[in-house]
């Protein structure tokens, strides 16, 4: 059976001119490395002498060291795949001429070299992959023309920040398998060129491979599909954006030099006025029209929470030479307070609407929007951000838009309150002390800062009590020893000048009142009849012989006097103290509560 195949063999190497068709047929079964082709050919040559049975598998791994048969086996595989590269591509003589030196080399090399036969059928296939390159000028060449996008590639749409599956299909077109295959999309961080987030440090994908096909539908059949996710971005142009791909590929042992390249399309939805691009990624000709906010004013002036205000926004058409008409403005506040279901902006229109309508705007020309709106009540004190979107129209050029901001400071009447001042005592002489006591509320929605307290009047020493800042909501205490410095010549008024400072440093002073007299000590003119009468006393005991124990007692008893008086202003005092700290401790126990 051998014998008869060599033999069909060298006939198929005889009648090759006239059989190209054939070979190319035989190269397919021989590059496969399935079918011995010498049999292949004489069982459809000679079906009614040779059975089906008597087709041999060619073994083509194995340790053994290869025999004559086996070289016999390669070099006939090398020849008919020779020749069908011929028949494939249409070769000249001088590119057959190369094919043969080859073919010549490698059946010398064959002939004159011990190896396996494992290694034998490795050097065929490197042999085969130099004679392709010899065929052809660039592998990818050729190859190109196979790789295509199937038909069932359908158009994506998709809108600016909205996310997408790219579902690319591939076939092979070719009769011969491609190996290794790799896909990477060819991203650019260009809006112009590129419609996708460039989130991704690669997006690259393989396949083992995708077989040869004799047909289109065998081709569709063994397809291959790659899927890639991408996210839109959000300032993508409309219109549609060449997607290109790159394949890089193995064919017949052959690594590609440079890799094909497949290109489909994608449909794009832009945001309004976010341009639009043309079929070759380049943007639309002529300029945009810019609308921007060169400043605004409020009146009043400060604005405090709750109060109503008139916004003026000076607004400037930047084109030297379009008019942009049916100019929209909307204008938007920040977000602020909010309760379970809802949230309310800082600023209401009066109104209530938020838009704003001008008919056209000349080239380089100003005009002014004006809207009547009313802050929060409960805002903080401090700026709030106002959005001014824009809409409008330019030339043949619709719905283009611009967005500015502007911000508006906020301002909280600043309260506080105080509580009953206690004075102890409350006559006093030169000299002597009066204690002074109270608190501070910050009954506002602002800090007070720096708070300080002076007690001006003729008839004390100057003192002060400093207090610092107050939260929204938060008390201070003041204590003070006031000295009596003259006797008091009027209604005894003390005045409390209580200061603080807002946000920018301004300093507010208010005026509150307390009682004190103060009078001249009585010491002196009562010390001078007390001595004047111990000297009588004494002078009347040392002449009389009479006892001065009337006296005695006298004054001890208006020292016990005294001293209880000054015990009784010691407990009061200190009665007070412990009742306006514990007042203090209940009100910071009330605010964790709140």
């Amino acid at each position: 059976m051998r014998e008869k195949m060599r033999s069909c063999g060298r006939a198929v190497r005889r009648l090759a001119g006239g059989l190209a068709g054939l070979f190319f047929a035989l190269s397919v079964f021989g590059q496969s490395g399935v079918w011995d082709a010498a049999a292949v050919v004489f069982a459809e040559e000679n079906k009614d002498s040779v059975s089906a049975n008597e087709i041999q598998y060619v073994e083509r791994t194995s340790d053994r060291v290869i025999t004559d048969d086996d070289r016999f086996d390669a070099d006939e595989d090398l020849l008919y795949y020779m020749q069908s590269l011929e028949v494939r591509y249409h070769l000249d003589e001088k590119v057959m001429e190369g094919l043969h030196k080859l073919f010549d080399s490698a059946v010398y090399y064959i002939a004159n070299t011990d190896m396996s036969l494992t290694e034998l059928w490795s050097y065929v296939s490197s042999v085969k992959g130099n004679m392709e390159s010899a065929a052809v000028a660039k592998v990818t060449q050729t190859t190109s023309e196979f790789i295509q996008v199937a038909d069932n590639w359908q158009t994506p749409i998709v809108s600016y920040g909205q996310g997408v599956s790219i579902v690319l299909p591939i076939i092979n077109f070719g009769t011969e398998e491609l190996n290794d295959l790799i896909v990477e999309p060819v991203v650019s961080n260009l809006v112009t060129e590129w419609p996708f987030e460039p989130d991704a440090t690669n997006y690259l994908q393989t396949e083992p491979y995708i077989p040869g096909c004799q047909t289109k539908e065998a081709a569709m059949e063994n397809r291959r599909e790659f899927t890639f996710h991408f996210k839109t971005r959000s300032d993508v142009m409309t219109g549609y954006y060449p997607l290109k791909f790159h394949i890089s590929y193995t064919k017949a042992g052959v690594r590609s030099e440079e890799p094909a390249e497949l290109t489909v399309y994608v449909k794009t939805i832009g945001k309004p006025g976010s341009g639009i691009i043309g079929g070759n990624g380049q943007e639309a000709s002529g300029s945009k029209p810019r609308i921007v906010v060169t400043g605004f004013e409020t009146n009043p002036e400060k604005v405090f929470a709750g109060e109503t205000f008139t916004l003026t926004i000076h607004v400037k058409n930047t084109s030297k030479d379009t008019t942009v008409t049916n100019v929209l403005f909307d204008m938007q506040a920040a977000q602020e307070g909010e309760d379970k279901t809802n949230t309310y902006s800082a600023f209401l229109p009066t109104s209530g609407s938020s838009s704003v309508y001008m008919e056209q705007i000349a080239p380089d020309t100003s005009a002014d929007i004006e809207i009547e709106m009313t802050a929060k009540a409960d805002l903080a004190q401090k700026p709030y951000v106002l959005d001014v979107n824009m809409k409008y129209d330019a030339a043949t050029v619709f719905d283009l838009t611009d967005k500015a901001s502007v911000s508006i400071p906020i301002s909280q009447e600043s309260r506080f309150d105080t509580s009953i001042p206690e004075v102890v005592p409350d006559n006093i002489e030169v000299g002597s002390q009066s204690n002074v006591m109270f608190s501070i509320y910050n009954t506002g929605k602002t800090t007070l800062y720096n708070v300080q307290v002076k007690f001006v009047a003729d008839s004390i020493a100057e003192a002060s009590a400093f207090v610092g800042n107050l939260q929204s909501g938060n008390t201070g205490n003041v204590d003070v020893m006031l000295t009596g410095a003259a006797a008091t010549m009027d209604d005894g008024i003390v005045k409390l000048e209580i200061s603080y400072e807002d946000d920018a440093g301004n300093v507010t002073t208010e005026e509150k009142e307390i009682t004190l007299f103060v009078a001249e000590p009585m010491m002196d003119d009562m010390m001078m009849g007390d001595d004047m009468m111990g000297g009588d006393m004494m002078m009347e005991g040392e002449e009389g012989g009479k006892s001065n124990t009337g006296l005695i007692v006298g004054g001890v008893s208006g020292a016990v006097a005294v001293v209880g008086a000054g015990l009784g202003v010691f407990f009061k005092l200190r009665k007070k103290k412990r009742a306006m700290a514990a007042e203090a401790a209940e009100l910071a126990e009330l605010e964790k509560e709140l």
